[in-house]
């Protein structure tokens, strides 16, 4: 066999073992007895020594020697690109701080689940500030004299850096900040209120994720405290959240993590456990769920086709048609929970998180201080104050899990989000008489062509930028679709 042929053997092997670590992940935070964390903990400390052992294996660094890029493919030169990233990046960690990474992160988890549960940030401060020791400790070896954040950027949104998204967000604020006043001084449209029998939600969840193209036989759907996406290819896992007094939270997450999930059941199969075989990016991943969720879900076509369904489960609404219930659906109110905020205000919560972990990971701010700081912050930025700490500095499982360099991707996506819609707006011009029906199909089968199929296969402004005729990604479109969608809706 060719070099090439024995590399890409071993890091198919590497691949499936990493899946198999991702599943203990799942199974943590959906069916693992309570009693199980300490030896959970330990399990992911000895996969993650396993992996970090492949990863760093000399053989891998013998075969790309080998490998002259010059005679491969497009898929083989990619592939040879994002091993070799892979390769000099973990070989800059030593094993037993990335076994002890995977065991304490692990641990902080457990211990963040049951402060938040019990507003306690005193109980999670201590591990939090282990965590964020660890993390430093890790993105200095990986930075090797640059920037600390970059370095944990990195493993989230290749090729961004700290300074480009401050530039791009400080472009995204003035206009959030703006609309998000004219709005609040409208009269706000009636709300959805009542209780909602919590299986008929979850019924209706199964319903939703069929409907965006999830495949229900490579995946499963599950409630978590916090919802998420995990796995790739033929075994894809998605949990969503349940609310008797809110079914809006437990439609939308489903969508929106079926946004995740799709994306990583559409790339080619032949990329299966190779670095290509998943989303390149998690902005790019984020544009992919919040397009599912926003532009697509909380759209007034597809609203009347949900405003039917919700009727049948859960009997009169309450609300003035399906005009009230498109309303509803896109409420702008005050709220302190990012998962549950509307479009205006989402990247404002957002904002604030990637602030705030920037100074705790270059040391100007402390953990003991975290929560007078969020506080601060969310008072200056939403002109409230925070009730309490699960609603605060609680209420994201992010930094229990060592996330740093996360959050920004979130509103990265939005970005992306509406770049992609001015594209596939253009490419189905009968969106909407589609959506009004149900019918997902042509959004979802033009972003599956255009994106997610591609997997790791282009560098993530690249596969936006192609995806988009060539233009490169900016935040305009996505504000002038905020700002004329709720313009009409508050008649600004």
């Amino acid at each position: 066999m060719s070099a090439y042929e024995d590399l890409m053997t071993f890091q198919r092997e590497t691949g499936a073992l990493g899946q198999i670590a991702g599943r203990l992940g799942w199974d943590q935070e959906t069916t693992m007895p309570r009693g199980a964390g300490d030896q959970r903990a330990e399990e992911m400390a000895a996969m993650e020594g396993v992996l970090h052992a492949r990863r760093t294996d000399p053989r891998v660094g013998e075969w790309l020697a080998a490998i002259d890029p010059a005679t491969l493919d497009e898929v083989g030169r990619a592939q040879i690109r994002e091993i070799t990233r892979s390769f000099e990046r973990a070989g800059k960690v030593p094993a037993k701080l990335a076994a002890d990474l995977a065991r304490l992160t692990s641990r902080a988890h457990r211990i963040w689940a049951e402060a938040r549960a019990d507003d306690d940030v005193a109980a999670f401060a201590p591990v939090l500030a282990e965590v964020v020791a660890l993390k430093r400790e890790e993105a200095a070896a990986l930075a090797a004299g640059d920037d600390l954040y970059d370095a944990m950027l990195d493993d989230y949104e290749p090729g961004a850096t700290a300074a480009q998204l401050t530039a791009m967000f400080g472009a995204l604020r003035p206009r959030l900040v703006a609309l998000r006043a004219a709005i609040l001084e409208r009269p706000a449209p009636k709300a959805l209120e009542g209780s909602f029998d919590e299986a008929a939600q979850m019924k209706l969840s199964r319903l939703l994720a069929k409907t965006f193209g999830y495949d229900m036989a490579r995946g499963r759907v599950d409630k978590a405290v916090h919802p998420f996406s995990s796995g790739s290819g033929d075994d894809v896992r998605i949990t969503t959240r349940t609310n008797p007094l809110d079914p809006f939270n437990c439609a939308y997450s489903t969508i929106h993590e079926v946004g995740h999930a799709c994306y990583e059941q559409a790339v080619r199969p032949d990329f299966r456990f190779t670095p290509l075989g998943q989303g390149v990016s998690m902005g790019v991943h984020e544009s992919q769920s919040r397009i599912y969720e926003n532009q697509l879900g909380r759209s007034r076509a597809f609203c009347g086709w949900l405003f039917e369904r919700m009727t049948e489960s859960f009997g009169d609404l309450g609300l003035d048609g399906a005009d009230g219930f498109y309303a509803a659906v896109n409420r702008v109110q005050n709220g302190y929970i990012r998962t549950e905020a509307d479009e205006v205000q989402y990247n404002l919560h957002v904002l604030l998180r990637f602030d705030l972990e920037q100074a705790l990971i270059s040391g100007d701010l402390g953990v003991g201080d975290l929560e007078a700081a969020w506080n601060d912050r969310f008072l200056s930025d939403f002109g409230f104050a925070v009730d309490r700490p699960s609603n605060g500095v609680l209420q994201d499982v992010h930094w229990s899990a060592g996330l740093f360099g996360y959050f920004p991707t979130y509103s990265l996506g939005n970005v992306y989000a509406g770049c992609l819609l001015k594209a596939l707006s253009a490419a189905v011009p009968d969106l909407d008489a589609a959506l009004a029906r149900g019918e997902t199909s042509g959004a979802t089968g033009w972003l599956r062509d255009n994106v997610q199929q591609h997997g790791g296969l282009l560098a993530p402004r690249a596969v936006i930028a192609r995806a988009c005729g060539g233009s490169e990604p900016t935040e305009a479109p996505l504000l002038d679709y905020l700002e004329g969608k709720f313009g009409a809706l508050y008649g600004l």
